[in-house]
């Protein structure tokens, strides 16, 4: 069983995006991911696909890396479809065998969903992909600090974020090698029915939970050693800087969203 994710890695090399300020990247991937959730035509996600791949390119990510993470939710974006090709009626008729009906309606809403969360999967990918787990606590923080006014630790929820997104593809990996060592004993993950299936990973939850638990308490027994504080009289050892390259990459960013918009009321 091979687990691949991208999201929470890191891939570091130069590129135009590695190099914008990592406030500007987190912005545009939030603004990008909630109009993407608002457009619903296609011209909208063929714009919103372009500037994916626009994107992808300048990043100087492997495309077969950003492809290899679409492997771990490829069940779900399928079943995605299903669920709205069979379940959303319509008057317009495609297919029709006894109780199975498609619609023309249907097919539409199917294929948008998917274009939808295919895209979102890549532009939360992205984001992760050229910020390192630093720079994404930075911008968090940064955005998270008005709230320091009212109570909010900032700082603390920034990290806890950060650290989330880091250890994904860690326990993914901890849980592949899980799998591995209970298939060399003998264990048999894959046939059976549901409940058989269910009960087969029991041996593999626990030592993942164990193992989850075990990194935790590392982690913080290192933080502690260095003398971990949060925010308090913390300093930063790179600064982070608006510069003209992120003033014309938010230039950029807003026309292509201004172009998703009106397409989506135009068509």
């Amino acid at each position: 069983m091979n687990f691949n994710i991208t999201i929470g890695q890191y891939y570091p090399t130069d590129s135009i995006l590695h190099r914008l300020d990592p406030r500007v990247k987190l912005a545009a991937s939030l603004s990008f991911i909630i109009i993407v959730c608002l457009i619903d035509n296609g011209f909208g996600y063929a714009i919103s696909a372009a500037f994916i791949a626009a994107a992808v390119w300048a990043s100087n990510v492997p495309v077969k890396l950003m492809l290899r993470g679409m492997k771990s939710i490829f069940f779900f974006i399928v079943f995605t479809f299903t669920v709205n090709i069979f379940l959303i009626p319509g008057g317009n008729i495609l297919f029709n065998l006894g109780p199975v009906k498609i619609s023309a309606e249907a097919l539409n809403t199917a294929l948008l969903m998917t274009a939808r969360l295919s895209i979102m999967i890549f532009a939360s990918s992205l984001l992760t992909l050229t910020s390192s787990p630093i720079q994404l606590t930075d911008a968090i923080e940064y955005y998270l600090a008005p709230f320091k006014k009212i109570g909010v630790p900032s700082h603390q929820i920034a990290m806890m974020m950060t650290i989330t997104l880091r250890f994904i593809p860690t326990l993914i990996d901890e849980l592949d090698k899980i799998v591995r060592a209970q298939k060399a004993r003998g264990a048999d993950l894959d046939t059976g029915g549901a409940f058989k299936k269910a009960k087969a990973l029991i041996p593999i939850l626990v030592p993942l939970f164990l193992s989850s638990f075990r990194r935790a308490d590392e982690l913080a027994t290192a933080m502690e050693a260095r003398c971990y504080r949060g925010d308090i009289e913390r300093t930063k050892m790179k600064q982070m800087k608006f510069g003209m390259q992120d003033l014309y990459a938010g230039i950029i960013f807003i026309c292509i969203c201004s172009c998703i918009i009106m397409a989506n009321f135009i068509f």
